[in-house]
């Protein structure tokens, strides 16, 4: 018998209503996380990678924005119908996340033990001299010397790498079953980045959680991630395991992501830019949001919004190039140009 998904994701749709009209920042957004697993959300920004971590926490601003359909199932339990006390002990404790920029995310007129001691006392129920030790254990479990002294320091006293070392204790200080990690090496420089991943993989087998690695980066995402969701307009695109996606991509939106990342031994050879620009979320094409920048595309697809192909098992693209809609030529065509991604990047 299959186990149980950790978190289940199904049908999800935020929306946010301004007064230039409804923006579907997620747009029906489905996927399973299971237990020690690493789930990779990658897209361009604007795509609603931050915002569907958002809606899982229930951190959506409401006013204007909105969860308006769909589940989110951890442990059986649908967290967007629990009343909000439920959802405190579960926010943090359970679930955590650790957000983009670190320095708007901890408190300056705190010292960084008080700020993971806080956490510890409200989920834990530990005493504050208990709590103080966990924050010192904390920090020095993500490797920030003289952790007994430092933790009395301000966030300004930390830099930006130290700051998310920080970030990482306090998700982890309430041992969570799940790590929502957005962007956690976007201002970070490529060293102190490798030293953060190879910390969150560290941790994560410690913990055994799983993560669900927020990013527009593939790097990141051939680094740690299992399995990958590509989101374009704030729906999902192609779901399938980190090798098919780097070899065996379908979606022509994932084929120029992948075309567009540099080779370490390859300077003479030209980039390929996706061309054109994300469509703007208030006002989506009628048919494939992707159509417009698609070389690919087919009378069909500025028409009707594609439904989700499944390509072989545990692998769908959500495209009509899989469809009796494409002719033979186009499905070679479109099959030689995957090929030649998926060689160039393997």
């Amino acid at each position: 018998m299959a186990e149980q998904p950790l978190l289940s994701v199904r049908n999800l749709k935020t929306y946010f209503y301004t007064d230039e009209g409804v923006v579907k920042a997620v747009d029906g957004l489905s996927y399973d996380l299971h237990k020690g697993e690493t789930l990779g959300i990658v897209g361009e920004s604007g795509c609603g990678k931050s915002v569907h971590a958002l809606s899982i926490m229930r951190l959506i601003p409401t006013p204007p924005g909105k969860i308006v359909e769909g589940e989110v199932l951890f442990e059986g339990k649908n967290l967007l119908t629990l009343k909000d006390e439920a959802m405190r002990h579960i926010r943090g404790n359970r679930i955590a996340m650790i957000f983009q920029e670190p320095m708007t995310s901890l408190n300056p007129v705190l010292t960084i033990g008080e700020q993971i001691a806080e956490a510890v006392i409200l989920h834990q129920k530990l005493d504050k001299r208990a709590a103080w030790e966990r924050a010192i254990e904390m920090l020095e479990r993500v490797k920030i010397p003289l952790a007994r002294e430092r933790v009395k320091d301000y966030p300004h006293q930390f830099s930006g790498g130290m700051r998310q070392r920080v970030m990482i204790a306090m998700a982890l200080s309430c041992n969570p079953s799940i790590l929502l990690a957005d962007e956690p090496t976007t201002a970070l420089d490529v060293t102190i980045q490798a030293q953060i991943l190879e910390l969150v993989k560290e941790l994560q087998r410690e913990f055994n959680m799983a993560v669900i690695m927020i990013t527009h980066n593939l790097g990141v995402v051939a680094e740690m991630c299992d399995n990958v969701v590509v989101m374009y307009a704030g729906k999902p695109v192609e779901h399938t395991d980190i090798k098919r996606t780097f070899q065996d991509p379908k979606h022509p939106y994932t084929w120029g992501l992948l075309r567009s990342i540099p080779k370490l031994y390859t300077r003479k050879e030209r980039l390929i830019p996706i061309e054109g620009q994300p469509p703007s979320l208030i006002d989506l094409p009628a048919g494939c949001a992707f159509a417009p920048r698609c070389p690919f595309a087919m009378e069909i697809c500025v028409q009707q919004d594609p439904p989700d192909y499944e390509i072989q098992a545990g692998h769908s693209a959500k495209c009509f190039l899989y469809s009796q809609h494409a002719t033979e030529e186009e499905k070679r065509h479109a099959a030689t140009a995957g090929l030649a991604v998926s060689t160039r990047t393997s």
